[in-house]
């Protein structure tokens, strides 16, 4: 239940033999030196059958390891060995002074020793006056007094000299040890109800050790912001509703150890707790397993033993029955199969005010489990746990390296590569850095080099754990495709060519999204966190150890080099990827050109990408079954006649020599040669039937394309930066299957062909840096346009805002009135746009769903926004002068804000009628949330700061304020009262004080050391890194 032990590393792992619950989780103790959590200290003959039974169950209950000694009968003068160990192995200690207590000198000896220890270490001691009084205790009367007047007797009757000396000595010890004790804080049961009392000991004993524990290592560096989120949903509830939040987030990015943090802080506050850790090793390692966590669930919600059945169902039933009866907070961690999850919480609902956190590696699981399948659904949060940020990455790293907070002279270059290397994963910082203590730099450099090498690592079979998830062999095919070739790679771009792989894209990239080993860039790129990418790569690498060319699939520049100029690679080939640049030294050696011989036996061979490299031969040789052939750099003018592009998908020749695309098929020479290649019919054969990508972007020397009418499947054509291109032949029209034209930055081009407005299906159009008039726009009639871009003017966040040329039309209100209503995103991003030049008129785009007004000089949101009747993302930021933004559209589910470069915003108002939308605010710029607050006045109902001075008395009363003559006080160094130093900060109905000094004031009379924790709401407000 209660987690203590593991929240430090290599704890050992040895339990007390004195009644460890095997139903408990059975944590290990604290620390190397520390065997037991808390030490009994009792008189066997009042309360051992009693109430130290009862305390000892409770603490075992609480999964705190605690001695107690079996032993009824006292053996000889001096404190046995074994008690003495076990004290000294405590990290606390409770005493129940009895009646008979100080009548047991092995009672008195363990008070001594165990005040000694808190004298010499920060051992904690717990007096319980059971039925005694402290000042009895303290003055050594009544029932101790009485008992050390015996002692006393025993001295006075001892005839060896010595001994009586020895006597004399320990009475004096114990005198002074029961005045001690008395003294300090304790808890008297007198007049309570022992059942209650117990309770509340266990839960002081809990606190103070967790404290302890707290200090001994920084365990969650860089997780305040996580903490204090969920610290706020388990504060922000009403005792009504039942609230579940999962957390999301790849192996080892710290789910566990935020989740065992926060439970550690709060388990106490609930009725009953239950922590129930590693489920999916626990199911999958162990018949059974199932059964037990559903019997250690059942144990400790119910504090009830049943008899052990074998039947799930059963089992799930008499946890529904417990779950319904109490107030409790449950912790699933690493829970990733439905199966399992319904039969730990089941159907029927919890108790109302309960909470339930899920740590998962897929986000998506808890949105089908039976529970929220109900007709009182639980309310249901989710959170992605991210990796850490540069600052807090280093310090975890030299936490570990250097056990401080800052690295070691001398140190700095190869650790900031390391920080980078491990893209702010916190298990992967951990290891790094413990792998690296008191090393010296060579090594670490050494250390370095050899991670690129070594992937079978702790932090690797961390990671296989999400991908051994994945249901099929589709997935995992699909998950080895994109880490050998596609991260960084355009979403819709990759799925096109995988399609045309055979593998399923659609259902296989959602299963990867939800298990984290896939996230989607802000351009719409795959994108992986590097360690998941290596061990992808490194399941691949199992095919076949030291033989490369046996492997399915080769991203290794310099293995794909070595195959091909050895002429090894076989049918067993899927894709193969070598970008010459990365390979100086073969360069500078002269044996960088290949033979395209080299490819002749890779029959299987679908994905090839050969980056600027020179070969020689045939291009016939080149398989038939590729479906993605990159080849940036290609140094021939055309494309090679005999290259097979029957099954082409996709075509990537940027940065290349092509000096025509029209030529090829507007020659009849070149098609008859072309027949004569694969022996073909002019008049049938369509010579890219199956392209449906084309991306000659960059190539300088091509001046002009055509020949559509052999390029039926044609869905994307990107010419981007092809300065010298002046002509797209009218065949364009043809293309009927085109869905985006990407001309931007094509300098020279100064006229559209007119029959790219026949084009049923094309969605965008990127013209930006183009010579094109307005009335070329103008008659650009689209009926399915969605994204349109023109000089400065944008539909596509995507594009680079600073890379645009030029200025926006000098009548801005009629090019609004002649865009396409079809339109979808519209970009006015950095077109110094005020209120006075801003467009009025916005009813003919009736469809538009983003709108983006970045860095505009506009002082609060334009009238037109609000007419929108579609619009559900708004982004304003870095707008200087914004000062409100008052009823968007009630459509709107996200509004994003960059405060950087603002003074502040006055306000922040939404419709209340509004459904609950994402206010996302990037403070990158700021150190923490506490600092954009300055600039933030109010966002109406959820978050509003004002001077303490203008609230109503009854306000400040029930905050604890009771002083309010505020011009007493002044600040040190101004003339300003202190009325305006003060301010209460409002947020989703709790106030807190804010008060903007250095230092507290000394006329703060109650003071405290600890975190502080800034509550922000986890569904309106959510953080831009």
């Amino acid at each position: 239940m209660v987690v203590l032990s593991e929240l430090l590393e290599g704890s050992s792992s040895s339990s007390s033999t004195h009644g460890h619950n095997p139903s408990t989780s059975g944590h290990s103790s604290s620390t190397h030196a520390h065997r037991y959590d808390v030490f009994l200290s009792f008189r066997g003959l009042d309360t051992r059958h009693s109430f130290t039974n009862h305390l000892y169950k409770a603490l075992i209950d609480a999964n705190i390891i605690t001695f107690l000694d079996d032993e009824e009968i006292e053996t000889g003068e001096a404190l046995k060995p074994e008690l003495e160990s076990a004290i000294k192995a405590s990290r606390a200690s409770i005493i129940i002074l009895s009646k008979n207590y100080a009548t047991s000198t092995w009672c008195l000896d363990e008070l001594v020793l165990i005040l000694e220890q808190r004298m010499i270490s920060d051992h904690i001691v717990i007096p319980i006056f059971y039925h005694v009084e402290p000042n009895h205790v303290r003055e050594q009367q009544s029932s101790f007094g009485d008992a050390l007047f015996k002692h006393n007797q025993t001295m006075d009757e001892e005839m060896d000299e010595n001994k009586r000396r020895q006597w004399a000595q320990k009475i004096d010890r114990w005198n002074k040890a029961l005045t001690e004790v008395a003294n300090l804080k304790g808890n008297d049961v007198n007049g309570r109800l022992e059942t209650q009392f117990i309770e509340e000991i266990v839960k002081d004993i809990y606190r103070r050790l967790y404290v302890t524990l707290q200090s001994v290592r920084p365990l969650l560096i860089g997780m305040d912001d996580s903490i204090n989120f969920i610290t706020s949903w388990l504060k922000d509830g009403s005792s009504h509703t039942v609230d579940i939040l999962t957390i999301s987030g790849i192996g080892g990015i710290g789910k566990t150890c935020l989740a065992k943090h926060v439970y550690g802080l709060y388990w106490c506050e609930f009725h009953r707790s239950s922590y129930i850790e590693n489920i999916t090793r626990k199911c999958d390692g162990k018949f059974n397993g199932l059964l037990d966590l559903q019997e250690q669930l059942y144990y400790d919600i119910s504090k009830t033993r049943s008899i052990r059945v074998d039947d799930v169902s059963i089992y799930t039933s008499k946890i529904e029955n417990s779950l319904a009866s109490k107030k409790v907070f449950i912790v699933l961690d690493d829970i990733n199969n439905l199966v399992h999850l319904d039969a730990l919480l089941g159907s029927k609902g919890f108790h109302p005010g309960s909470k339930v956190i899920i740590t998962t590696k897929d986000r998506w699981l808890t949105e089908s489990c039976a529970l929220l399948k109900t007709n009182i659904k639980p309310k249901h949060l989710k959170y992605f746990l991210e990796g850490l940020h540069e600052t807090k990455s280093r310090q975890l790293l030299c936490y570990h390296a250097f056990m401080c907070n800052y690295p070691k002279a001398g140190y700095e270059e190869v650790l900031d590569k390391l920080v980078k290397y491990c893209q702010g994963h916190p298990l992967a910082l951990e290891i790094l850095g413990k792998s690296l203590h008191n090393r010296d730099v060579v090594y670490w450099e050494g250390f370095m080099e050899g991670l690129k090498k070594e992937i079978n690592s702790p932090i690797n079979n961390v990671l296989r754990m999400s991908f051994e998830s994945l249901p099929s062999n589709n997935d995992k095919d699909l998950f080895k495709h994109i880490a050998c070739f596609f991260v960084g790679i355009d979403r819709e771009v990759s799925e096109t060519i995988l399609e045309a792989c055979y593998i399923n894209t659609r259902s296989g990239i959602t299963n990867l999204l939800d298990r984290c080993l896939l996230s989607i860039g802000w351009n719409n790129e795959l994108m992986m966190h590097q360690l998941v990418q290596e061990m992808g790569r490194f399941e691949v690498s199992q095919e076949s150890l030291n033989k490369p060319w046996k492997r399915s699939r080769l991203w290794c520049h310099k293995e794909s080099f070595r195959v091909l100029k050895h002429k090894k690679g076989k049918g067993n080939l899927i894709g193969l990827s070598l970008d010459m640049r990365m390979l100086e030294k073969e360069k500078l050696g002269g044996s960088f050109e290949l033979k395209t011989d080299a490819l002749s036996n890779m029959d299987s061979l679908m994905l090839l990408q050969l980056n600027y490299v020179h070969m020689h031969g045939s291009y016939e040789n080149f398989p038939e079954e590729i479906r993605w052939l990159c080849m940036h750099g290609f140094p021939l003018k055309s494309i090679p006649l005999d290259l097979p592009i029957d099954n082409l998908v996709a075509l990537d020749m940027s940065y290349s020599n092509i000096e025509s695309f029209v030529g090829w098929y507007s020659n009849p020479q070149r098609l008859e040669k072309r027949q004569k290649v694969d022996g073909s019919c002019l008049k049938e054969k369509r010579l890219f039937g199956s392209l449906k990508i084309l991306n000659l972007s960059f190539c300088e020397q091509l001046h002009s394309i055509g020949g559509f009418d052999q390029l039926p499947m044609l869905e994307r054509l990107i010419l981007r930066n092809c300065i010298g291109l002046c002509y797209v032949c009218e065949s364009i029209g043809q293309g009927v299957e085109l869905v985006l034209i990407d001309l931007s930055y094509c300098t020279k081009l100064e006229k559209l062909p007119r029959s790219i407005c026949i084009l049923k299906k094309v969605k965008t159009v990127l013209l930006d840096g183009c010579n094109l008039g307005e009335s070329q726009i103008k008659n650009m009639e689209l009926d399915s346009l969605e994204m349109c871009t023109v000089n400065t003017i944008g539909i596509n966040r995507r594009t680079s805002f600073s890379a645009f040329v030029g200025g926006i039309p000098s009548d801005l209100k009629s090019f609004s009135m002649s865009l396409p209503r079809s339109l979808v995103r519209l970009s006015l991003a950095n077109n110094n746009l005020s209120h006075e030049t801003f467009p009025m008129d916005f009813s003919c785009l009736s469809m538009l769903k983003h709108l983006y007004l970045d860095e505009n000089p506009i002082s609060s949101m334009p009238n037109c926004v609000r007419t929108l009747p579609g619009l559900e993302i708004l982004t304003m930021g870095k707008c200087k002068k914004l000062k409100s933004i008052e009823y968007p559209p009630r459509t709107l589910t996200e509004l994003f804000i960059n405060p950087f470069g603002m003074d502040y915003i006055e306000k922040v108002v939404f419709d209340p009628d509004m459904s609950p939308l994402q206010l996302s605010i990037n403070w990158s710029d700021y150190a923490s949330w506490i600092d954009c607050i300055p600039w933030l006045y109010e966002i109406q109902g959820m978050v509003k700061i004002q001077p303490m001075v203008t609230l109503e008395e009854k306000v400040l009363h029930s905050l604890g304020w009771t002083n309010f003559d505020f011009h007493n006080y002044r600040r040190a160094g101004s003339n300003s009262s202190l009325e305006h130093g003060i301010q209460l900060f409002y947020e989703f109905g709790i106030f807190s004080t804010k008060y903007e000094e250095e230092e507290m004031p000394t006329w703060f009379t109650n003071r405290s050391v600890g975190p502080i924790n800034i509550i922000y709401h986890p569904i309106i407000i959510s953080k831009q890194s």
